[in-house]
């Protein structure tokens, strides 16, 4: 999931001290929602005031979002907010979803303004859209709720209707609606996840796979083939079957897929040591949804990432951006580096997964870098390579999302 997306943290061990953590730190680990944020200043979701169109931009610093208008970079809102907060598009092309300790609160880009619509949940987790749902994760009860993502547009003051489907046990994980309203959601509970299951239009279960230890992130390819990472490989779902791909290495982590709908090549971070510390990787996982084969691929020297740092271009290529300052843009069937841009100076991993550094996000034609030494976002033009930079924003940039307007 890029969506969403998210991270998994990189110095977990294995199992037996995943179990010692305490059910409270999963709900606010990597991935998990914003501590010590409360809902902002109160608007209607759709604002009597002027929309702006076209493409916007949202960035998280603490104490507040800067909104940028995508293609100028101008700066058209700061919104106050305090704490460390999450964004993730809400899948109408105008609206993002906040993190709160509320829950999803939701966030108009086009006024722009934190509207007083919020989607309560007991640690907002994860977002997820497919096939024009929107699909929100609370890892506190791991209820998933469901709703049509173009009903945000006319939601007024009033939430969207929604469907809710509550699990066994709570734990940080992820669900994803496919089309013909079959659901997909994470297994586990306060100490360990294991797998997935699948649930019927009635809300039955229809399969289950129990073989995915640590499950975490989810990735939709072509043809609704899901992925979702294991400690030790990826879960497939295609069809009504689930085929486990085991990793090359013992131990060899996915955490976060990274796809995009037009292909059946799906891309993982990847990780082959239990035992590494800190935050940066310098593998990736090349997964074919059709032929049910993962591979691992060595970055060059000098090229790592973090979950913050991949995405997928308008071509299905993948775009990287290294620690040496880079947005490299990579074969997603042999993983080799075809061009590579320079955008930011070299940088260091973080000490903690919520500290600032450099993040990527891409829509249409534009990869959107954050640029955290400078307090500056830059814009490069994924055809051109050309690189436009933004005024000093008023905050140092941490997470980063943005809609097509």
């Amino acid at each position: 999931m890029k969506d969403a997306s998210s991270p998994h943290l990189q110095r977990l061990r294995p199992l037996g001290l995943a179990a010692a953590v305490t059910a409270s730190v999963l709900m606010i680990s990597a991935c998990g929602s914003a501590a010590g944020t409360s809902p902002g200043t109160a608007e209607p979701a759709t604002s009597t005031a002027a929309a702006a169109s076209g493409p916007r931009v949202a960035l998280t610093y603490d104490g507040g979002i800067a909104v940028l208008d995508g293609e100028s970079l101008a700066l058209t809102g700061d919104l106050p907010l305090d704490g460390f907060n999450r964004l993730n598009p809400a899948g109408d092309g105008r609206h993002a979803m906040v993190t709160t300790t509320a829950g999803f609160q939701v966030l108009d880009l086009a006024t722009p303004k934190l509207t007083d619509l919020v989607f309560e949940a007991d640690a907002a987790g994860h977002v997820v859209r497919h096939g024009g749902k929107t699909i929100l994760y609370a890892d506190g009860t791991s209820d998933t709720t469901i709703f049509e993502s173009d009903d945000l547009l006319d939601a007024g003051t009033s939430l969207p209707k929604t469907e809710v489907v509550p699990a066994d046990e709570a734990h940080h994980g992820v669900s994803i609606l496919l089309k013909d309203n079959t659901l997909l959601t994470t297994v586990g509970n306060s100490e360990s996840r294991s797998g997935i299951r699948v649930l019927d239009a009635d809300r039955k279960e229809t399969a289950r796979n129990d073989e995915c230890p640590s499950v975490h992130g989810e990735g939709t390819a072509a043809n609704e083939v899901v992925v979702f990472g294991c400690s030790n490989g990826v879960l497939v779902y295609d069809a009504g079957t689930i085929t486990k791909i085991t990793a090359p290495d013992e131990y060899g982590r996915m955490g976060n897929a990274y796809v995009t709908e037009d292909s059946t090549l799906a891309v993982g971070d990847y990780n082959s040591d239990p035992d590494s510390e800190g935050y940066l990787l310098h593998e990736i996982a090349l997964i074919d949804t059709a032929a049910k084969t993962m591979k691992v691929v060595e970055l060059p020297e000098g090229v790592e990432y973090t979950w913050r740092d991949v995405a997928r271009g308008p071509a299905g290529e993948i775009l990287l951006l290294g620690s040496d300052g880079s947005l490299h843009t990579l074969d997603p069937a042999t993983g080799a580096i075809t061009s590579s841009v320079p955008v930011v100076d070299a940088w260091e991993g973080p000490a903690e997964w919520q500290d600032p550094h450099p993040a990527l996000t891409v829509l249409e034609g534009t990869a959107y870098v954050t640029d955290p030494a400078k307090k500056v976002l830059h814009a490069v033009d994924l055809t051109t390579g050309k690189v436009t930079t933004s005024e000093e924003l008023p905050g140092v940039p941490n997470e980063i999302t943005a809609v097509e307007g």
